[in-house]
């Protein structure tokens, strides 16, 4: 505490905060430093929730370094505040403390498919406001990419149990391991009175690398592994992921946490080219992850990963591009192949459901404001965008519940 209170004496209180300003939720950071400087804690805590429903975890997996942290004035010359550490010691502390009551007189019912961060925070703008919420998750628990996604070690799964804490005080209902499109449908879901409802079902399914092998014992896709690792044996083998992004730093580190020997990247191109962030890529050369660049996969197999190596070259238009260098294939050989090529949405929903179109990712299409091509039906977060930022689903799930309020008050 002592320790952050000194980090929190060293925000200037910019005038035009270029933190706050390159906030995707546009957090108020130097009126929250100053409260919490004066010791409050809780009135601070208000303030991050209601403008930021999921604070505590934000403050967890956010990439600072390409937000608050990385704009920060007193980065310039020297270290930069690290607001997010401030955030989480306050946002945890009002998350444990604070205790919401129910709306007695309850609004419209509203139906949220998917208790990820979107739809988590759909679910607390709305309740808030009397709306009767039930969330529909396909999974045991809500959470979604937060609890199945995120390893334990980065964010721990108290903190979202405390968020769905917070939703169960507000009256709202959860229907967990129930996957919609098989028996319940959207349609069903309004013929049951159901005033509008909330697609946020995020990306589930394995995105193929669609080269022979990928059905073999020894291949895994990422996405499923981190659902639960535990169920994976991997102690004393030698593991080659597949991928550049956090996911694949996440089931990298994940995987020596779990015994593996060694483990190493196998990515086409150079670490300055890799989709994860720089703090994931640092991490997880310190955890001990070990890369293999410039290497192509062609084919798997049960005594590992054929590739052939690449390298950068420019196109005609003088642009940098990846390609394959003739006669360096070779084997690299390895136990456990794990595939981190990102994900695609799954189409339960899609099959079983007229007027709701789809583009040629398999995402949903929707308006700025969240309305789909289907009456009634809402959608934000990774389902519409493709796997994205935490705060990045929250933000627009805000603007998306007010559209929704919008949209019941002039329709009923």
């Amino acid at each position: 505490m002592n320790e952050l209170i000194e980090e929190a004496n060293r925000c200037l209180q910019c005038k035009n905060p270029r933190c706050q300003k390159n906030c995707p939720i546009n957090t108020p950071i130097p009126g929250i430093i100053e409260l919490y400087k004066e010791g409050k804690l809780m009135e601070a805590g208000e303030i991050l929730f209601q403008n930021n429903p999921l604070s505590a975890v934000c403050a967890i997996v956010c990439p600072h370094e390409d937000q608050c942290k990385g704009n920060c004035i007193v980065g310039i010359k020297g270290r930069p505040v690290e607001f997010h550490e401030i955030e989480n010691e306050i946002s945890k502390y009002y998350l444990e403390h604070v205790h919401f009551e129910e709306v007695v007189e309850k609004k419209e019912d509203v139906a949220i498919i998917g208790g990820g961060p979107a739809g988590m925070t759909i679910a607390f703008v709305l309740a808030q406001r009397g709306y009767d919420i039930t969330i529909f998750d396909a999974h045991e628990k809500i959470g979604g990419v937060m609890r199945y996604g995120i390893p334990e070690y980065r964010l721990s799964n108290h903190l979202v149990d405390l968020l769905k804490d917070r939703l169960v005080e507000l009256g709202v209902k959860i229907r967990p391991n129930t996957l919609i499109g098989p028996v319940i449908t959207l349609d069903t879901m309004l013929a049951d009175g159901y005033k509008a409802i909330f697609i946020g079902t995020g990306v589930w399914n394995p995105k193929p690398l669609r080269i022979k092998g990928e059905t073999l014992g020894n291949v895994h896709y990422a996405i499923d592994y981190l659902k639960a690792p535990d169920v994976y044996d991997f102690t004393g083998k030698r593991v080659c992921i597949i991928g550049a992004g956090n996911v694949a730093m996440d089931a990298s580190r994940m995987a020596l946490r779990s015994g593996a020997k060694d483990v190493f990247v196998m990515y086409r191109k150079g670490y300055e080219n890799m989709t994860c962030t720089k703090v994931e890529l640092q991490e997880a050369k310190e955890d001990g992850v070990q890369f293999e660049l410039f290497k192509a996969p062609l084919e798997l197999t049960k005594k590992g990963v054929k590739y052939i190596e690449t390298e950068n070259a420019t196109d005609e238009d003088g642009r940098i591009i990846t390609v394959n260098r003739e006669g360096t294939e070779g084997l690299f050989e390895c136990d456990v192949i794990i595939i981190a090529v990102s994900q695609t949405p799954r189409s339960n929903i899609i099959s079983t459901t007229k007027s709701l179109d789809t583009n040629k990712w398999g995402l949903l299409v929707t308006d700025d404001f969240g309305h789909t091509t289907k009456e009634s039906v809402f959608a934000s977060g990774d389902v519409v965008t493709g796997a994205k930022t935490v705060v990045q689903a929250v933000a627009t799930a805000k603007v998306v519940a007010e559209e929704m309020e919008k949209y019941i008050r002039a329709n009923n």
